[in-house]
């Protein structure tokens, strides 16, 4: 179990920073903003008051150490998500990884922002509250689509280096 937790954190962590790197050259070379990570820490940072919901995160009063929060719950829901393939596919997946078991699991993520994130911060159900629907739909799953890349490519590269 030990063993599954090790290579969750550094599969996760490296899948996250692929998707992190992904969310700046969509801003390069797109001008694409990035998610705000204070607004998901803001988000995080109401629960302890019993406040789930907003009609619109960005109104709702900050909360101390927001960024902080939000890029902590960042990463550690890509540890969390990592821990879900390694416990799906079985630790020998990360000794030899393939692509595809990670980009179903990239892909499958999507459901948290759509179902959970996006509803609480105010932008309904995958996005539907937005401006553009589906463009915010289309990115949340190009953007987690990436993240499952990363998780091939972080346990690859861990793989190749006999890290793992």
């Amino acid at each position: 179990m030990l063993e599954v937790l090790v290579y969750a954190v550094l599969i996760g962590t490296g899948a996250t920073i692929v998707m992190d790197l992904w969310g700046i050259l969509s801003k390069l070379l797109f001008g694409i903003p990035a998610l705000n990570f204070a607004m998901v820490g803001r988000w995080i940072g109401h629960f302890p008051r019993g406040r789930f919901a907003h009609d619109a995160i960005a109104k709702a009063s900050p909360v101390r150490g927001e960024r902080v929060i939000g890029w902590s719950a960042h990463y550690a829901i890509g540890i969390v998500f990592a821990g879900l393939l390694l416990t799906t596919w079985g630790i020998d997946w990360a000794r030899n990884p393939t692509l595809l078991p990670a980009l179903i699991v990239g892909v499958l993520t999507v459901a948290a922002p759509f179902f959970i994130m996006q509803p609480g911060m105010g932008a309904g159900v995958a996005a539907s509250k937005t401006p553009r629907p589906n463009v915010a739909r289309l990115r949340s799953l190009l953007t987690h689509t990436v993240f499952g890349f990363g998780l091939y490519v972080s346990a690859l590269l861990l793989a190749k280096t006999g890290v793992i």
